[in-house]
């Protein structure tokens, strides 16, 4: 079976928006990350926030944070495919976060191997091998 990947996905809905909707929305992506036996480990509604540029004549947009587990990529497309033909979402981002996780781990472990290798000198011992 193929490993678990983690995936960041923010969507931006329009600043008018109820919450209710909001909530219905993300109830939905719910629904699909656990049919296509992935998790959902963290939701943030982060609220109105101002936009960088105009998006479809707002300013604003209402800004929701979503962490998810999966080993599908089909549960990727379906969430963006929904996303895409909802009507109160403006934009949304999915960013695949565990090919960097795993080469900031790699990065670590050959850091700490290097350390192991040779230890540091501190200040002192180098003024004294000197003399």
């Amino acid at each position: 079976m193929a490993e678990e990947r983690f995936y960041e996905l923010i969507f931006i809905c329009r600043p008018d928006t109820p919450e209710a909707e909001i909530d219905k929305v993300i109830s939905t992506l719910h629904q699909i990350v656990e049919e296509q036996q992935g998790r959902v480990e963290k939701v943030d509604k982060w609220g109105v926030r101002r936009l960088a540029y105009r998006v479809d004549k707002a300013r604003e947009g209402f800004f929701v944070f979503l962490a998810i587990y999966g080993r599908k990529g089909e549960m990727i497309k379906e969430l963006e495919r929904r996303l895409k033909v909802s009507e109160p979402v403006l934009k949304y981002m999915t960013v695949r976060i565990d090919e960097e996780l795993k080469r900031q781990n790699k990065l670590v472990a050959r850091r700490e191997r290097r350390l192991a290798r040779r230890p540091r000198k501190t200040p002192g011992e180098s003024a004294t091998a000197a003399s």
